[in-house]
């Protein structure tokens, strides 16, 4: 089991909820409401969820990676890369939010076109990005600029953690799931996880149980 960095962790939770939008939509049957409304529930975590991580990206790890030598031209390259991902999210945005409304396979259809696109310029930038990065965050794991970081990056209220955490370990390989965890200790992490991120349990977990 290889070590990972949990920004890797990240993007493999990223990925799986792409691979399941992709084949929930396309096993959309027309005028099902009630599968319209959980998909739209997903859809908004995990709208949140990678607009967070992205965002938090450019405002928090690239000044600290910047700070133990990764170039400020290839930030510049991954912010880009943001970029499309963010037009691409809102386009799926608009598809899923047109679904929700009407639940018909039309609009599953596209809905399904434009979360493949998303797929598609997602995937290729996290695959840049941990060519590029991952080796850099095993290797300054232990530098002071990356426990910072870290420490910025914890600094959440509870709920939103307690999501984050139930999200992330949805369906995580081994040691996906250990580098999710491996800084929180376990009674904090039950608490979190237990009581914060109930919502996501009951509400989002299920749909793709279903």
């Amino acid at each position: 089991m290889g070590e990972m960095s949990m920004n890797k962790a990240i993007h493999a939770a990223v990925r799986r909820d792409l691979d399941r939008f992709l084949d929930a939509l396309e096993r959309f049957r027309d005028g099902d409401k009630q599968r319209a409304e959980q998909l739209a529930v997903a859809w908004q975590n995990f709208d949140e969820q990678l607009t967070r991580h992205h965002e938090g990206e450019h405002d928090t790890a690239w000044p600290a990676l910047e700070r133990v030598g990764v170039s400020r031209d290839l930030l510049t390259q991954l912010d880009a890369e943001h970029d499309t991902m963010a037009t691409a999210l809102a386009a799926a945005r608009t598809a899923m939010g047109k679904l929700r409304k009407s639940a018909s396979a039309a609009d599953a259809t596209t809905a399904h076109a434009a979360m493949h696109e998303l797929q598609r310029v997602t995937v290729v930038h996290l695959e840049h990005e941990e060519a590029e990065i991952e080796p850099v965050y095993l290797a300054k794991k232990d530098s002071p600029e990356m426990k910072a970081m870290g420490r910025e990056f914890a600094k959440v209220g509870p709920v939103q953690g307690g999501t984050f955490f139930a999200w992330a370990l949805d369906g995580a390989a081994p040691d996906e799931s250990e580098a999710i965890t491996h800084t929180v200790p376990k009674p904090v992490l039950t608490v979190i996880t237990g009581l914060f991120g109930r919502t996501y349990r009951k509400s989002v977990a299920p749909v793709w149980r279903s």
